[in-house]
């Protein structure tokens, strides 16, 4: 979550608190608060969902990246191996087992994995008797399977976070408005309360609660916060 949207975030949290401690002085009754308690609600299980799908996002990428390994550097290249020795006695398999370069996309990776799996499958009988592990087709079909998957789960989780952090953004407009909206209620119900109007300006301050600065005797001047 970018630190601007976190921030009016824990902001609209702060409003909403202040409003709720001064419900008896009538200020959130009817007068926005159950929208606002709504929004935050609202914005809060979107942030949750935006968090699952970095999550997500990142866990399929690390497993993606390790199984990507084994196929490139072990499987793939083990078969091969196979493929160039066994084309000395049956030259129909030479060139059966493409390896794609390290730099491969994720694409041409599947794509070469699912040719020699297929070639493998067809000619296993005679790769074995000419000493390739049986274990290396079934080991090929797993980590192939797990690639996509990952895959899948990568644009899953991205869609989870796109979709989220969109909704959120537009959430955080509507908070924006409904505390401008209370600032006016507020502004009425306490403007002759110095302290709770500077509790007030601090909860709706959108850089987080302020102190005042101190001032020397004979000094004026006041510290303005940034609002919402």
């Amino acid at each position: 979550m970018r630190a601007q949207l976190r921030r009016r975030l824990e902001m609209a949290e702060r409003v909403r608190d202040f409003l709720r401690a001064h419900k008896t002085d009538g200020v959130g009754e009817g007068l926005g608060l159950a929208k606002l308690e709504e929004l935050v609600q609202r914005a809060q299980v979107l942030a949750a969902q935006q968090r699952v799908g970095v999550a997500m996002t990142r866990q399929a990428t690390k497993h993606r990246n390790e199984v990507g390994r084994a196929l490139q550097s072990k499987i793939l290249r083990y078969l091969r191996v196979v493929g160039r020795v066994a084309a000395k006695q049956n030259g129909e398999l030479a060139n059966q087992f493409p390896l794609p370069p390290s730099n491969a996309t994720h694409e041409a990776l599947v794509t070469a994995a699912r040719v020699t799996l297929e070639k493998a499958t067809a000619q296993k009988d005679v790769l074995v008797t000419l000493g390739m592990s049986p274990q290396v087709v079934a080991d090929l079909a797993k980590a192939l399977g797990e690639f996509e998957r990952s895959l899948e789960a990568t644009r899953e989780g991205r869609r989870e976070h796109v979709g989220a952090s969109a909704d959120l953004i537009a959430v955080a407009a509507e908070i924006a408005e409904q505390v401008e909206l209370l600032d006016g209620v507020v502004q009425y119900r306490f403007g002759d309360d110095a302290e709770l109007m500077g509790a007030w300006a601090s909860a709706r301050n959108v850089l987080g609660p302020f102190k005042p600065k101190e001032q020397a005797p004979g000094e004026g001047g006041s510290q303005t916060p940034k609002a919402a």
